[in-house]
């Protein structure tokens, strides 16, 4: 018998419906609208679009997590699988080498699907998906195959936030926790630093659709979260990422009681050298101005762990 909290996917594989989701995603990749770019690309013949990925996942590296935020390491760690490439085009990202070099391998559903269920005998609390926006397709082949082994952790999907709202319905049933990052507030900022020229509205409108599905963050006895959203907002120089609009998004129409991880950790990575104010690091006084502006909207749930890295 299932637990109260048996992961989402359990019933949509016992039903069938898991199956058919898979086929439907599959069938999108052919004329490629997964991701908000929508770039009409037939990924099943090895066409490329914005994310330089055909039908198959590319897989940087997967391992026991200890580094993520306290309700997904617990004691046994976060079991993730970091994706290669992405729609998105962050001129400061920290993990440049995976998501704007490929560094990685293609691998078949199966492989993934072996994946998580190592990271299950590991003793991982959960399966992290990390960047998973344009490879659904292969995520969800994977999941199936995994249940039908015996997977039964928690699914996690650890995105960027530029996400598709018609594709995340696709997932309505599948995912536990949706971990999104909400990074601007403002079209110009997200344009000039992302990309992309849309984020803030997409940003938003697929944030909404994450908790429609899942709700508050729900952590267990043992401090472990189940189901649920959690946001993540990375504090960039100079306000840049729009702390107090993100907040009041947050707080006013999602929840008060979203359980958010204020960001300390910015460092000039990839191009950032070239784009002033993001050629330096936060001040410490940035990050409590973030802190406070979050306060201020309503909202108590915070990441509670101490500052990872040295103010400048």
């Amino acid at each position: 018998m299932d637990t109260p909290f048996a992961p989402a996917y359990i019933a949509l594989w016992r039903s069938g419906e898991l199956a058919e989701r898979v086929r439907e995603a599959f069938r999108r990749l052919e004329a490629c609208d997964l991701c908000p770019r929508e770039c009409g690309v037939n990924r099943r013949r090895g066409t490329k679009g914005a994310c330089r990925t055909d039908e198959r996942a590319v897989v940087c590296s997967y391992h026991a997590h200890f580094g993520e935020e306290a309700p997904l390491v617990g004691h046994g760690g976060s079991g993730t699988i970091f994706f290669a490439w992405c729609n998105l085009a962050c001129q400061y990202c920290q993990n440049y080498e995976i998501s704007q070099y490929g560094e990685g391998r293609a691998v078949e559903p199966e492989q993934l699907a072996a994946m998580m269920l190592h990271l299950q005998e590991r003793g991982c609390h959960n399966i992290n998906l990390v960047s998973p926006s344009h490879v659904v397709a292969p995520i969800l082949a994977a999941v199936l195959i995994a249940a039908q082994a015996g997977l039964r952790l928690p699914l996690v999907y650890n995105t960027g936030g530029y996400d598709s709202v018609e594709t995340l319905r696709l997932l309505d049933g599948v995912i536990d926790i949706y971990m999104p990052d909400m990074k601007y507030a403002d079209a110009e900022v997200a344009r000039r630093y992302s990309g992309v020229p849309d984020y803030p509205q997409v940003n938003q409108a697929a944030v909404r659709e994450m908790h429609r599905q899942v709700g508050d963050l729900v952590i267990d006895e043992d401090g472990i979260a189940r189901r649920g959203l959690l946001v993540r907002h990375l504090v960039l120089p100079e306000g840049l990422a729009g702390t107090a609009e993100v907040a009041r998004f947050l707080a006013q129409e999602i929840s008060v009681h979203t359980y958010i991880n204020i960001m300390d950790q910015y460092r000039p990575c990839y191009r950032a050298n070239e784009l002033p104010p993001l050629n330096r690091p936060i001040t410490h006084q940035e990050f409590l101005q973030a802190v406070e502006e979050a306060k201020a909207a309503g909202l108590y749930r915070f990441d509670h762990r101490q500052p990872r890295r040295r103010f400048w």
